[in-house]
This record gives C-alpha cells, structure tokens and sequence, in this order.
C-alpha cells in the first residue's frame, strides 16, 4: 500500500543536483504549457516522472534520434499514455526530427503528430499505442521476451538492450498488469526494468479510495526484483537504475515515490493535478517556484544544447553496431530486421496443400491448420507461436518447434497460461520489437478477453496473428458458455482487422498465406473444432481465399436465382443446399467468403461478380446475423444463430437451433419467393 497523497505545497524539496533539475524541467514547463494551450491533457504525470526520465535518458538510455529504427535501441514504453507530453518533450528535447516544438504547441490538434496519448506511426521514437492503462506494462514484457529471444538467435553484438516502462497506479489496478508482471517473472526477463509512479493520487482522489494493496509485496511475490526510492532524488533513482541493471536473472520494479503536478502551487500532490489545464496562475506559480523565467514554449538554449547532446550520445555505439552488422554480411539478421519473409516461404504452403489434398478423412479446420504451420515454420523461422494454456485444442504448436522456458530463450513458442489478455499484448510487443512473426491461441469465445489488445494491434497496423479455436456452436458439449456467437460479428466490425473464417483445410492454408504476405495488418483466424469435408480438391494457383470471397460453384443451367453466402464450418451446408436446390430448378451459386475486410477491397466490378444480380440471397454461419445485413439486404434470409447455444453433441446442438442443410434449402426458397 502507497503513502497518503502529497499534501498541496508552495515549495518543491532542493535538488540534489541542480543541473538535472533545470533538465527536467525543461519537460515540465513544455507539459504544462502543451496542456494549457490545448485546454485539455495531463501535466500530472510528465511533472511528476520528469526526473526519472531525466536521468533515465541522460545517463543510461541507448538510442540515437538520428536513427530512431535503430534495432539494438532501448525501448522506452509509456504505460500510463496519458501522460504522453513527458514522452512528446523527451522526442524534442533530444532532437528526434519529426517531433518540432510546433508539433508541441499542436498538441491534441487534429492531424498532428501529438495525439491525446501516444500513437504509434504518428511520431519516430513512440514505441506502441498506449493509453488504455495496463497496456504497456504488457506490451513492454513483449519487448523485453524478444529482445532475449533475437539475443539468443544472434548474440550480443547485435541484440543486447534494455526495456524501460513507466506506470501508474491505474495500471496496477487494471487487471492485464497482474497477467504481464506474472509471465514476467516466470519467464526471468532480466532486462525488463519498469517504474512505479508511487503518487497515490487517482482521479478520483486517493488511490486509498479503491484499493489497499502492498504492490512491491506482489511484485516479489512474481519473482521481480524490487526497490523503493524518491522519485525526485536523482542520486537515488540513478543507484536504482544501476543496481537494476546489475540483476539479470529477473525483471526489476523500482517504485519512486513521486509528487504528481510536482512544482504546482496549489495542485500538486492532489487529483486536481491529473488533468485538465492547470490555469495561468497555477502556470505562473510554477514558474515562480522552480524558477524558470522562460517564456511558453521556450527552451534556454543552453539546456536544450545539453539535451540534443543527450540525444546524440548514443551515437558511436549506434555506429560500431551497423559496421558489426555489414561485417557479418547481414544476412538472415538483416531480413528478420527489415521484417522481410524468406524467398521460399511460399513453397511451404505449397507442400501443406499436397498434404491436405492427400489426407483420406475430414480434418478440423484446427488441425488443417497445425499441418499448415509444420511447413509454414520450417520455412520461416521468426514464427513464434504459442497458446493460453490450450496447446493441444489450439494445434499451434508445430512439430519441430522448441519451447521457450524461464531464462532459455533458443526457441520459437511459448506457455502462456491462462492469461489471454496478457498474452495478446505480449504479442502485440513482440510484433513492435521486430525480428519475429507473434501468434498466439485460444478459444474464439475467450477472444473477448483479448480485445482490448486486438484492438490496438489493429489500430497500429502491426502483424499479431490471434489463432481462435473451436470458433461456434460446433464445439458441442462444453456449452453456451463456451461458444462464440456473436464474436465473429463483432470481431468484424474493429476496424483493419482481418478476420479469416476458412471453410475446408485448403481455404486454411490460403488464408495463412494471405495473412503471412500482410506485414502491416493484425489478422485473426476462426477455426473450428469439427471435422469438416475438403471442398476444394485441388489447388488453385490463385489465392482464392485472399480475394475474401469468391464464387465456390456458380449456379447451373442459365443466369444465378439465387446466391448462398457461408463461411467456415456450414460451407458445406451451403455447398449440400445447392445440390438440392438445383435438382429442384433453382440456380444457385455459393460464395465463400473467409474474410470480409479482403472483399471490401477488391474492385467494384469483382465485387459485382462475386455477390451477382440477383436480390434471393441466402447467408448461414453458426452467429448471429449482424455482419450479413450488408450482403444479403431486405428481401434476403439467415440461417444461424439468434441467441445463446446449449450443450450437446455437435449434430444435436445443429439440429436444436437449426442450422442445417435442409433449414438452408428452405431459407434459399424463401429467399426466391420473397421477390415474386
């Protein structure tokens, strides 16, 4: 449990060395006057952490402005994102190019690059998006895991660096913290170093309002290695820093009890500080307590001299670093660097189709994707997979992959427990990190534990594959509880998420080449847990999949009556339907349509094709309708779900809610008749 909040206070505590202090507040003064001119943000945390961050940067940080993709950089994460001007003065006062003091005076403006919390593409040296708090303590466990796993694959002349987190109270309440400091720990991530910004102050007043824990007490508890300090001495927080980097068999906290709103007259230490403009006048007591007699926005010069060196300190390490990297012909690490896929990638789906088209029996879209990924990682050896604790459900874990263990990092998939949220954002850090290709498994019921983190990864434009199993109805027995129903749909709508629904084992493997060539795009497979009927019995040269929908079979005998959409496991139903639809004189065409966020991008004309003329259409898929409304219009009908499953035995469960090739055949008539 934290100290009682800092009462407000007219004085600030004398430095240790006044150098530092005229550095940090250098961050203080462009915090609070962003946030005055913006009306709106968060001085608290940037006046608060300003000495922490200055001695952090200008003593220990690697990194070089000048190269802000340097790999072998530190990685410095904001975890409490609201406090995103400390990380938006940091990138100007060192000198990053994109991040000028007009982008400072922009600050929440629209279209700059100085959004409300960190965006990641918006500005050179913001790491990952960060603002739902908890975020970046698990994305920075992410960082740290790759860093460990590249070293182990390339030594420490060319990945040997720390990640740095800051976080706050409020990411130590959400419950993604508990799941990230835990794998930490297990996983001995020796160069993961996180501070606590100890300010017991939340919006609502004191953190004692809501939560009594003693957190260094739970950190130990995770195998973290732990110290308590000032956060405004910064001969303390340097010896923290010093004596964290001395421990490498876990990850370290280094709890600094700070002021938040440090140098305010009136708001410091208390929840008036959090947010909102601070107001001229608490403006001008600042300036009058710390005595800075600079003008908004106004950087002495000499300070800002000190910071730009600060920023070019790493320099000559950067260097020798390139010339080992050309002096090792670059090579394998160059590409895996670059985020380039090997030249022959595509033959291991080549080779998984054969086998798929040889086997004799059905096969699970799950399994048809574990045959997948045996190739797949054969061929591409930055696949790093893993699962919540449901391997064998999952089937991600391919045959020659060698699992990862505390403080053993030669390997390519990971344990993660029962911890799907902290899984997906460990994922999301790995992608960030660079130099691996992250999946991950779970059931698609528990994807709503996920989502938070697949909604960032989809709004940074990042390759995390989410591989969700036992994707409906299907699953049988386990129940309602068990599975998804509305998921799909509302997977669908976050918007740059590809989500892929294959229909046989082929479809399965064109979905994984269409994910594998999309290097900017979170993507998320739905497999089912069932047996299904190979449809496709041979292997297009096209990627049909990749299109996101396509005509399976056309209708026969003259121009289409009637459409059927389906994805996934009741594409067969679709397909059985047809045929007796057709007997019956109705011509029918069946489309499959594995991801819908592919087919919006094709042209107008090939989207025309594909969905036809005809306005008898017919969609079935064990969810419910929401995402169907758009392709099959008013006069259409659904066969799927429209409340909650039960548990029985997958024929039964079918039957019950009636999602089967007969409810399909009278949908399609219907559909027909509903136009005359």
């Amino acid at each position: 449990m934290s100290d009682t909040p800092n009462q407000p206070r007219k004085t600030v505590p004398a430095p240790k060395d006044q150098h530092l202090r005229d550095l940090a507040d250098c961050i203080r003064f462009l915090s609070m006057d962003a946030v005055q001119a913006a009306k709106s943000g968060h001085p608290g945390m940037p006046m608060g952490m300003a000495d922490i961050a200055t001695v952090l940067f200008s003593e220990f940080l690697k990194f070089d402005a000048a190269d802000p993709y340097w790999f072998d950089r530190d990685r410095f994460v904001i975890s409490n994102g609201h406090g995103s001007m400390l990380l938006y003065s940091l990138l100007y006062l060192t000198g990053y190019q994109d991040m000028t003091i007009e982008e400072i005076k922009r600050f929440r403006q629209i279209d700059s690059r100085t959004a409300g919390h960190p965006e990641y593409r918006h500005a050179t040296g913001i790491e990952t998006t960060t603002g739902p708090l908890g975020q970046g303590i698990a994305n920075s466990v992410g960082m740290a895991l790759g860093e460990r796993i590249m070293n182990a694959s390339f030594g420490d002349g060319l990945v040997d660096h720390h990640t740095y987190v800051f976080l706050g109270d409020g990411c130590l309440m959400e419950g993604i913290s508990h799941e990230a400091i835990s794998l930490a720990g297990h996983l001995k991530l020796g160069k993961l170093i996180a501070f606590w910004d100890d300010n017991s102050i939340s919006i609502d007043g004191a953190t004692s309002l809501a939560e009594s824990d003693d957190q260094p007490a739970r950190f130990k508890a995770a195998n973290w290695h732990v110290q308590k300090i000032d956060g405004h001495d910064t001969d303390a927080i340097r010896a923290a820093i010093i004596e964290a980097k001395k421990v490498t068999d876990r990850p370290s906290l280094i709890d600094c009890k700070t002021i938040i709103g440090f140098g305010f007259p009136t708001r410091a230490g208390t929840q008036k500080a959090h947010s909102d403009a601070p107001g001229e006048e608490e403006i001008a007591g600042a300036r009058e307590i710390l005595g800075w007699k600079s003008p908004p926005f106004e950087i002495p010069q000499n300070l800002l001299d000190t910071w730009r060196k600060i920023g070019a300190k790493g320099r000559p390490e950067r260097t020798a670093w390139a010339k080992r990297v050309a002096d090792g012909g670059k090579g394998e690490f160059d590409r895996r660097v670059k985020g380039e896929l090997p030249g022959n990638w595509r033959s291991a789906i080549a080779e998984a189709k054969k086998e798929l088209l040889g086997s004799e029996k059905d096969l699970a879209t799950r399994q048809a994707s574990g045959i997948v990924l045996n190739h797949l990682f054969d061929a591409v050896p930055e696949l790093l997979g893993g699962s919540a604790d449901l391997t064998p459900s999952n089937n991600t874990k391919a045959k020659n992959q060698v699992e990862i263990k505390p403080g053993e990092y030669n390997g390519s998939y990971i344990h993660y427990g029962v911890r799907e949220h902290g899984m997906a954002a460990a994922m999301n850090g790995l992608s960030l990190h660079g130099g691996l290709v992250p999946y991950g498994g779970t059931f698609l019921t528990f994807s709503d534990y996920c989502r938070p983190s697949i909604r960032l990864a989809a709004i940074m434009k990042i390759r995390t594959i989410f591989v969700m199993t036992h994707d409906s109805i299907g699953l049988g027995e386990d129940g309602p509880t068990h599975q998804p129903i509305e998921h799909l749909s509302a997977l669908r709508d976050i918007p740059q998420l590809a989500v892929y629904r294959p229909g046989d084992p082929i479809e399965t493997a064109e979905c994984w080449e269409a994910i594998m060539e999309s290097p900017s795009e979170a993507a998320l497979i739905a497999l089912s847990r069932q047996p299904m009927p190979l449809l496709r019995k041979t292997s297009a040269s096209e990627n049909l999949a990749a299109k996101g929908a396509y005509v399976l079979l056309e209708a026969e005998g003259g121009e289409r009556q009637l459409t059927i959409f389906a994805t996934g496991s009741e594409l067969h139903l679709a397909v059985e339907a047809r045929t007796i639809l057709q007997k019956e004189g109705i011509r029918t065409a069946v489309v499959s349509m594995p991801c819908r966020l592919a087919f919006e991008r094709q042209d107008a004309a090939y989207k025309k094709k594909v969905i036809g003329d005809t306005r008898a259409r017919v969609a079935v898929e064990a969810g419910v309708q929401d995402s169907w409304d758009r392709y099959i219009g008013l006069d259409g009908e659904f066969v799927g779900m429209h409340g909650f499953g039960a548990s029985g035995k997958i024929e039964d469960v079918y039957k019950k809610f009636d999602i089967t090739t007969d409810a399909v055949v009278r949908a399609g008539k219907k559909a027909v008749s509903n136009l005359k």
